[in-house]
């Protein structure tokens, strides 16, 4: 994980605005971002403790979006706007320029998912598999971190 190992300093300052920013009486709106900030957390304490990547994707959640979703949460709740320039702190991420925080979460959902049934797939490790988990995980962490940051703009 030393794609980590640049954005960890960031990180800690994303996950203490998200704990400020979860303080509110919407509750969907207020698990996202609880949701959002522990995965945060388990990538960086991921990274600190040398942690495996099947460890960090039993930790990974993605259930708050799914409830989010059934129950027609507007996420423009989250941030209004669309995702600009200036949101993007890491240029792998320019290509989310123009979307919204529904279809960003979208993305980070359905990343989960499919790194959960790449690892069912594979008798429970992704140790062995022909896919790039390395490269599938640090998306997913930029992601996660893109939407913070889209968040943290609103």
């Amino acid at each position: 994980m030393e794609w980590l190992k640049s954005g960890i300093t960031p990180l800690r300052d994303l996950i203490a605005f998200l704990n400020k920013k979860a303080q509110t009486n919407n509750i969907h709106k207020k698990q996202l971002i609880k949701e959002l900030r522990n995965n945060l957390n388990v990538f960086s304490n991921g990274f600190l403790n040398n942690s495996s990547y099947d460890t960090i994707i039993d930790l990974l959640s993605n259930d708050a979006f799914q409830d989010a979703v059934k129950n027609n949460f507007t996420f423009k709740k989250l941030n209004p706007g669309k995702i600009e320039m200036h949101h993007i702190h890491d240029e792998r991420n320019k290509k989310y320029i123009g979307w919204n925080a529904e279809k960003l979460a979208d993305k980070i959902d359905e990343k989960i998912i499919e790194l959960r049934n790449i690892k069912r797939l594979n008798s429970g490790s992704i140790k062995e598999v022909k896919n790039n988990i390395t490269l599938m995980m640090s998306n997913l962490y930029f992601r996660m971190k893109l939407l913070a940051d889209f968040i943290m703009s609103g």
